[in-house]
């Protein structure tokens, strides 16, 4: 093809306008119009003309480069483009030469044309410098452009390959924009001298690339990111409107003008409250000055406002990171505490603010000054249960300050200060005379029974297992079942003294009455003892002779002061002797006991097998020990006398529990105690409390396991992963840390669990939660956490029992016909369940209120049981539903429901649910009315489809307050309700739909382990890897917590990702101040070294560092010795149990325990 025009391109326009080809310059052609109108842009209707007009009228000349030597040659003035025309630049010698070579000529046109097409195929203008890729279509330089704005590359990047990431040379080079003191006028000479860099300062391979070019580096170089950091660097900043709720008071919102300013500096606080974001130009300095003025201002203004101070504050720590000297960070710290200092002063009272306050102090001061800093706030907020919970943490954490003792006398501090505070409140309110309980009590006595849990966590933790238990069997009988007598503090705590250390039977034992009633048979059979000795006097008769008190004092005391002066001396002398025999025996084994603690043990074995046996008696010496019975059996002879004293450290005293002891008066904080104490012993109950609250965090916070409910949770986002992948991945994150507790398979345990549970029922009477405890005890009693085995419910005979003694229990008849049906006696729960609602009609109105639990949870039995939509299971539950729907008296299942009965049973919801919608407006949610919720939108399901059932949790959703739903464990059961059922049907509906769903729901409820397992099975499905990590490391970023982690690194760990992946995830958890004492994690970190990553000198490093940041953890401790042996000598496990003993942890087993066993085995 031809390059020359046709002739009709060569002809001159005739019209005024300026031709494409003028033959003659513009500035000698004669017009009318005036110059300014004869631009292009006045009259052209194409804007992209326009565009493409401006980068061309400033693009300057390219330098001219010398062609290489090998093209020289070819290298000759170029024809114009309108060569037909007559020119006056000479034009004789080219038409010369066309005339006598005009075929060489077309033919060496060719030849160039075919390479410029190549060099533009290969990388445009880039073809000079370096080899490009030649698969690729069009770089983003070159002038040719493909037909489409995209294409599909089908093609892989072997680059990729190469150096396992995108090739260098190829990312593009950014200029920082550094914007000059006036950007309008200079901006011609500003884009020319921009074009000019983009044109010569080409990416190309590094041997390319001259010294000018090398010494410059890319964008990510010193050079270039000291500049980025320069104050003085000036940005566009887009200032968006202030939220007009926040600095507005009234009850109108003002009509402000629309202003927008084009001053770079100082933007006034007027253009931030206009309705439109303003675009400024300023600096970091710039912005320091106008961000400090503006949070001055809005101190002075709203001295009250909290959020305004602690914004203030957080912005100091932004500067802080922008200041590379530690001096000026120094001084950036000292300001941020000047402003908390006085945001606290003009707010005493605000906890957000206090806590900011402690932890700045913590960045500057020492430990001890910190914690007299602590001591002094908590003296002034002695009743604040939030400040006790923090301050605990933080001396916990203290590895230089930590012991044990100092501990309890902390613990003891701020049980009795909360306490003292719930007494004053409560004398408070008595003088008000309120009826219903206040609020601000029951808040105080939940905080109380939080930090009271904390507590005996800690100290099972420490390996003082009695005690633990203990400070619940003390606590509980002291709360529950204390004597219906008008007693003061003090003498309700002398009385107690009395049956502690009276003979009788304490929660979890057998034969256990509770306080009040061991109390009332005390009294009777004192009476009756009385009146026995009276009627023994009243027969007459004579006594023997009496001497005078004071004479039998006399002649009385010396006597059994010489006995027991003699009795001492007998006991001294026995230990001298014993102590004597036992240094022979040692010697003679080897062993020298002068050496103490010096000696070592050079064998890593031992210390392995020391580690067992005490693990193992961790796991057996839970119960405390009754005094009386020990000294009976030492009498007797029946322990040798080390044992005797191991026992005797196992015995609990009145003193050793007295000072954690206290009142509650709420009904909510008495069963928050139960329940949390079920828990504690691995019990098993359904959800009681919402996964925002404050016990729920702490709980998985303070925990060394994962609790059975979590595990299971994250094994079934194991098992999805791995089946869709299609590998046997045999790591998971519930495979590192085993089971949740080792002693919560114990029969005994679970006997006690069980015997408490019983006693509980009395205070809390026909509380399914609680019986639900107690049946699932009693089946792990029995069977021993292997329900398999057993053909027979194993808590068969125990729901009989409870069931005779209360017949009008139905919730009971609920609970236990579901523990027939998990274990496969489908037959025998319906029976139940039939009886149970065949008898509702017949009793009192407020257990009538009951039966939507009942019916919701006989139409879950069914439900699990269905084949498919047509089975009889379906129809089962449609007429159980029905009989709740239409309001008639339940009869037992004999054929599907009529239409009739479906149509009476849709309008009967539809009235309950309008009532259940204004109750929930008004805030009253329960059990029941969540049931029914459910109930309803079950019926939907099953008899017009998924999505009115879906409409229906719709609809009573957007009746509640957003603030309700976070706080309400009600409503959470209702949401994982809503995306079981989504689940159900995501083939019909859409995974985005799911998607969604679980996204808000994460919004309102950002902890809960049932939406993040949904999360990884819905995301794994829907959407990509990427995607999903993107979605953790955001809310690890913004609402952080312990499940949060665990699952994002379950996630990882199950579909086998990177270990820098999964190290970075560990890092950034450890490395928060909220979760760097999290055991739980630590141990985790730990196992993940050693199991999966198999590196023993990482886990080592990190083990030191778990146990300087958790020093009270004892399983921690002893993870060092059995996971960690191959890595620590035996002198490094010998310093750790020293340093276990000067913690104060208890150890259970001597080393000399473990040597005299080798001796007697040799």
């Amino acid at each position: 093809m031809d390059d020359r025009p046709s002739e009709e391109e060569a002809k001159p326009s005739p019209s005024p306008s300026p031709s494409l080809f003028p033959v003659i310059a513009a500035s000698q052609q004669v017009s009318n119009v005036p110059q300014w109108l004869s631009n292009t842009s006045f009259t052209t209707t194409n804007l992209s003309v326009i565009n493409d007009a401006v980068p061309s009228h400033f693009k300057p000349e390219p330098p001219p480069l010398s062609p290489p030597p090998e093209e020289q040659e070819d290298v000759r003035p170029q024809p114009k483009p309108y060569e037909l025309l007559e020119s006056s630049s000479g034009s004789e010698g080219s038409d010369e030469r066309d005339r006598t070579s005009k075929k060489r000529r077309k033919k060496e046109k060719g030849k160039r044309r075919k390479k410029r097409r190549s060099a533009e195929r290969d990388g445009g203008s880039f073809a000079g410098f370096g080899s490009r890729k030649s698969s690729v279509r069009a770089w983003a330089e070159s002038e040719t452009r493909p037909s489409e704005n995209y294409y599909l590359d089908s093609y892989g990047d072997l680059d990729n390959l190469a150096f396992g990431c995108l090739y260098r040379m190829d990312i593009a080079r950014y200029k920082p924009y550094a914007a000059l003191s006036d950007s309008s006028g200079n901006f011609k000479a500003l884009y020319q001298g921009n074009q000019t860099i983009s044109t010569l300062d080409r990416d190309a391979d590094v041997d390319a690339l001259d010294g000018k070019l090398k010494s410059g580096g890319r964008y990510w170089s010193a050079k270039y990111m000291a500049l980025e950091r320069h104050k003085n660097l000036k940005r566009l900043r887009l200032l968006a409107p202030r939220d007009l709720a926040d600095t507005v008071s009234g009850d109108f919102i003002p009509l402000t003008d629309i202003q927008t300013s084009d001053e770079g500096e100082g933007v006034a606080a007027d253009e931030s409250l206009s309705g439109t974001p303003v675009v400024v130009e300023e600096s970091w300095e710039d912005e320091l000055l106008r961000k400090t003025r503006e949070f001055n201002k809005s101190s002075r203004e709203h001295p009250h406002d909290e959020k305004v101070w602690l914004a203030f504050a957080e912005f100091q720590d932004k500067v802080a990171d922008m200041q590379p000297q530690k001096g000026a960070r120094l001084q950036t710290l000292e300001k941020k505490i000047s402003i908390l200092e006085k945001a606290t002063e003009l707010n005493p009272d605000n906890e957000e603010l206090l806590l900011c306050l402690l932890k700045a102090y913590k960045s500057r001061d020492s430990s001890d000054v910190l914690i007299s800093r602590w001591e002094k706030i908590l003296i002034q907020h002695s009743g604040n249960y939030n400040l006790w919970r923090e301050f605990l943490r933080v001396i916990q954490g203290e590895f230089s300050r930590f012991k044990v003792s100092d501990m309890r006398k902390m613990y003891a501090h701020a049980i009795q200060a909360i306490s003292a505070a719930c007494r004053m409140h409560s004398r408070q309110v008595c003088q008000g005379e309120k009826s219903s309980p206040d609020p601000a009590i029951v808040q105080l006595e939940l905080g109380l029974v939080d930090i009271f849990l904390s507590y005996c966590r800690f100290e099972w933790q420490v390996g003082y297992q009695e005690l633990a238990t203990a400070l619940f069997q003390a606590e509980i009988e002291f709360s529950l079942f204390c004597p219906s007598l008008l007693l003061t503090e003090q003498s309700k705590q002398i009385l107690f003294e009395h049956f502690w250390n009276s003979d009788g039977a304490r929660v979890g034992e057998e034969g256990a009455l509770g306080w009040s009633t061991w109390l009332e048979k005390e009294e009777e059979n004192r009476q009756r003892v009385i009146r026995e000795e009276m009627a023994h006097d009243n027969e007459g008769g004579w006594t023997g002779w009496s001497e005078p008190l004071s004479k039998n004092k006399e002649g009385s005391t010396n006597p059994e002061k010489e006995a027991e002066e003699e009795f001492q001396e007998e006991t001294e002398n026995e230990d001298v002797k014993q102590e004597d025999d036992t240094e022979a025996l040692l010697k003679m084994l080897g062993i020298d006991v002068d050496v103490g603690a010096t000696g070592e043990v050079k064998d890593t074995s031992t210390w392995i097998r020391w580690s067992e046996e005490e693990k193992s008696r961790d796991c057996d010496q839970w119960m405390p020990v009754r005094a009386k019975s020990e000294a009976v059996a030492s009498n007797n002879g029946g322990t040798p006398d080390r044992e005797a004293e191991e026992h005797l450290s196992r015995v609990i005293m009145y003193e050793d529990v007295a000072e954690y002891l206290f009142s509650l008066s709420s009904f909510e904080a008495r069963l928050s105690l139960v329940l949390q104490f079920v828990d504690f012993f691995g019990g098993k109950t359904s959800q009681w409390i919402s996964t925002n609250s404050s016990a729920w965090s702490e709980k998985l916070f303070s925990l060394e396991a994962l609790p059975q409910s979590v595990l299971q949770t994250l094994k079934r986002v194991h098992d999805v992963l791995s089946k869709t992948q299609g590998t046997s991945n045999s790591f998971s994150l519930e495979s590192l840390l085993g089971t949740t507790n080792d002693i919560h398979g114990k029969a005994g345990l679970m006997k006690f669990l069980r015997n408490a549970t019983l006693l509980c029922l009395s205070a809390f009477p026909r509380n399914y939660l609680l019986e639900e405890a107690a049946l699932v005890a009693e089946e792990l009693s029995v069977v021993n956490l292997n329900p398999s085995l057993s053909s027979v419910t194993p808590c068969r005979a125990l729901a009989k029992y409870l069931l005779k003694s209360d017949r009008q229990d139905i919730l009971l008849c609920g609970v236990y016909a579901r523990r027939e049906a998990f274990y496969g006696n489908i037959d025998h729960a319906r029976r139940v369940f039939d009886m149970a609602l065949s008898s509702i009609e017949g009793l009192p109105l407020e257990l009538r209120s009951n039966a939507p639990l009942l019916y919701f949870w006989y139409a879950e039995v069914e439900l699990a049981k269905d084949q498919g939509n047509q089975s009889e299971s379906s129809f089962r539950a449609m007429h159980i539903l029905s009989c709740l729907g239409s309001g008639g008296s339940y009869s037992p299942f004999k054929c599907q429901p009529s239409n009739l009965q479906l149509l009476r049973a849709r309008q009967g919801f539809k009235e309950r649910i309008r009532t259940v919608q204004m109750s929930w407006v008004r805030g009253v949610i329960d059990d029941q009315s969540a049931a029914l919720v459910c109930c309803a939108a079950l019926f939907e399901e099953l008899t017009s489809g998924w999505a009115l059932g879906i409409e229906v949790l719709d609809q009573a959703f957007a009746m509640v307050l957003p603030e309700r739903k976070s706080h309400s464990h009600q409503l959470e059961f209702v949401f994982n309700f809503y995306m079981k059922m989504l689940w159900r049907h995501h083939g019909q509906s859409s995974l985005s739909k799911c998607w969604e769903s679980i996204l808000q729901g994460l919004q309102i409820y950002s902890f809960s382990p049932e939406l993040y397992s949904d999360l990884i099975e819905v995301g794994h499905f829907y959407t990509t890897s990427n995607k999903l990590r993107w979605v953790f490391d955001d809310y690890c970023q913004k609402k952080p917590s312990v499940v949060v982690w665990l699952f994002a690194l379950s996630f990882e760990i199950s579909k086998g990702g990177s270990q820098h992946r999964i190290r970075g995830l560990f890092e950034r958890a450890l490395a928060n101040d909220r979760f760097h004492n999290s055991v739980v994690l630590w141990r985790c970190y730990i196992a993940y070294e050693m199991n999966i990553a198999c590196n023993p000198s990482t886990s080592r490093r990190i083990f030191f560092r778990a146990i300087h940041a958790c020093p009270w953890s004892k399983k921690l401790w002893l993870d060092g010795f059995l996971k960690l042996n191959s890595t620590l000598s035996a002198k490094e496990l010998s310093d750790l149990q020293e340093v276990m003993r000067d913690k104060e942890l208890n150890l259970r087993t001597d080393i000399y325990e473990i040597l005299l066993q080798d001796e007697l085995v040799l």
